[in-house]
């Protein structure tokens, strides 16, 4: 399956606001408001990119990345919402990201957050190299089938050396 990474235009934030917002996306992610989007596509730290899939180019989700000029060289993987789900293409676009921070920022750590009940993405996380750095214990409310709780946000990171590791050893292909 190929995939394409497209900076992010103004004309689809609709369009993205409305996946954040739909309800198989929504327990694991905390939704921006558009102004929060456009800040991210115009702001020089940040990158915002539409997932595009195949030939037709068809939008299947997007990217945040934050700190794509911090001086530690320390990236943040903000944001990732595909869909659909169960075909591999939160794979593929972890890998092609993991490549572009390593290789065109020059970072060297990226890390990010994801929620404990998000048990997809942390599976997928760790099997991609990821390792877990610590828990936010109880830090962001979440609502699941109308029930108010809490859930906690696990750190993750992947250091430089650790993507030329796993480069060396063939498991980062595409």
């Amino acid at each position: 399956m190929s995939l394409r990474l497209r900076p992010t235009m103004l004309s689809d934030l609709d369009w993205v606001v409305s996946l954040e917002r739909d309800g198989t996306n929504l327990p694991f992610i905390t939704p921006w408001e558009r102004p929060q989007h456009e800040g991210a596509i115009r702001f020089p730290d940040s990158r915002h990119f539409i997932v595009e899939e195949g030939d037709q180019l068809e939008r299947i989700g997007f990217v945040i990345l934050q700190g794509c000029r911090n001086p530690n060289g320390s990236m943040e993987l903000k944001r990732l919402v595909l869909q659909p789900k169960g075909r591999g293409l939160g794979r593929s676009a972890v890998r092609q990201l993991k490549a572009m921070a390593f290789t065109q920022f020059k970072a060297h750590r990226f890390w990010l957050d994801v929620k404990a009940l998000n048990t997809r993405a942390l599976k997928l996380y760790q099997s991609e190299g990821f390792v877990e750095e610590g828990r936010l214990r109880e830090s962001v409310r979440v609502t699941v089938d109308g029930a108010d709780g809490y859930d906690s946000l696990i750190v993750m990171s992947l250091l430089d050396r650790e993507y030329q590791a796993r480069v060396a050893l063939g498991l980062e292909a595409a």
